[in-house]
């Protein structure tokens, strides 16, 4: 069977040759006689693989020395609770809600302290990113939080907000690695890893060391603390180790494509075919203010319910798979993550034309 162009949000796309690289390594990974998935995380080889992956994305990535890399579990979510637990010494934090994810964090760090939502784009169903250059940032807050790509949504922050020097924490689990990134910027970089980088099951935290400390919320679990797993550079208890590898695989191909400058280019180059189509058809329109476009999720519409899901169910049946969009916005969504080929859009946008024709 061929391969289908594979639009998912996540798990997502990753790319073929790396998956060919971990098929040919399942059975024997580098004559140690056995598969990733069976060594044990203390040996030599699994040592190898997490720490040339460390320094691959450091390499990518720029990452300042005074930061720690961690592969833990519990996806981006888990991160929600783990924040406030280990960040809310004054009990405080700012959050800017632009989509589902940041509204469920700021839910969860209302448990552990006064979470405010200091700017919110919900009353436009999230289609856009608020003004965050002059927000009331609270005076004694411990960090400001934003999700910077709303997977659902289909924005980005283009700039950063002004923080008036709190320490920034951001989500980029949709933008991850799609485009050069200034680590300095933020206190916390994370996200899950299976939109842009690798398999379900892992979540990498990027933060700045003087953040990492014993001073946690009372009762925080032991496996919920940063210091636990810096310490024991993410081999406190025994990690997924199968999904760091193919994330080490997924950093070695981005290497190889030129790096994260390089990257940005050609996503941009994918989304513009998408967009401009989206902008000149009389069938389909994007739901995303302009300026704010992501160029990881493209969320579209017909305006007709119908027609939207005889268009889901036709792309289906053309090879063009999970083109559904999220339940909030309806409609469809193309997610043209990195590993998604150029190729792939220029086929859709092929077909939308065909179908916008038939549809007239």
């Amino acid at each position: 069977m061929a391969r289908v162009y594979n639009f998912s949000a996540g798990p997502a796309v990753l790319p073929e040759e790396v998956l060919k690289e971990a098929a040919e390594e399942m059975l024997d990974y580098k004559g140690t006689g056995m598969s990733v998935m069976e060594m044990s995380h203390r040996s030599k080889a699994f040592d190898d693989i997490i720490k040339t992956a460390e320094q691959d994305l450091r390499d990518l990535m720029n990452i300042p020395d005074n930061y720690k890399v961690m592969f833990l579990q519990g996806g981006a979510s888990q991160q929600f609770a783990m924040i406030p637990m280990n960040l809310m010494k004054n009990k405080v934090a700012d959050y800017i809600v632009t989509g589902q994810w940041a509204k469920k964090a700021w839910q969860e760090a209302s448990k552990y302290g006064k979470a405010n939502k200091i700017a919110s784009s919900e009353d436009q169903t999230f289609s856009y990113i608020p003004d965050c250059s002059d927000l009331p940032i609270s005076e004694d807050a411990d960090y400001v939080y934003i999700c910077e790509n709303n997977t659902i949504y289909g924005t980005k922050y283009k700039e950063l907000p002004n923080t008036k020097g709190k320490t920034l924490v951001a989500d980029v689990s949709s933008c991850f690695l799609s485009e050069p990134v200034d680590v300095s910027k933020y206190g916390i970089i994370y996200g899950g890893v299976q939109k842009n980088i690798g398999p379900a099951g892992v979540v990498i935290v990027i933060m700045r060391e003087d953040l990492i400390t014993e001073d946690v919320l009372e009762g925080t679990p032991t496996m919920l603390q940063y210091k636990t797993h810096a310490d024991a550079q993410s081999l406190y208890n025994t990690p997924p180790a199968y999904g760091i590898y193919i994330c080490g695989k997924v950093f070695q191909w981005l290497k190889k494509m030129g790096g994260l400058e390089a990257m940005k280019k050609h996503n941009e180059e994918k989304a513009k075919i998408l967009y401009d189509y989206l902008d000149s058809s009389k069938l389909f329109k994007g739901t995303v203010v302009e300026k704010d476009r992501s160029l990881m999720n493209v969320p579209f519409v017909t305006g007709d319910e119908e027609m939207d899901a005889k268009f889901v169910k036709e792309a289906k049946a053309a090879g063009f798979e999970n083109l559904k969009g999220h339940r909030t916005v309806g409609g469809m969504r193309a997610s043209i993550y990195n590993a998604m080929p150029k190729e792939g859009v220029e086929k859709l946008v092929e077909f939308m034309k065909k179908f916008e024709e038939a549809n007239a």
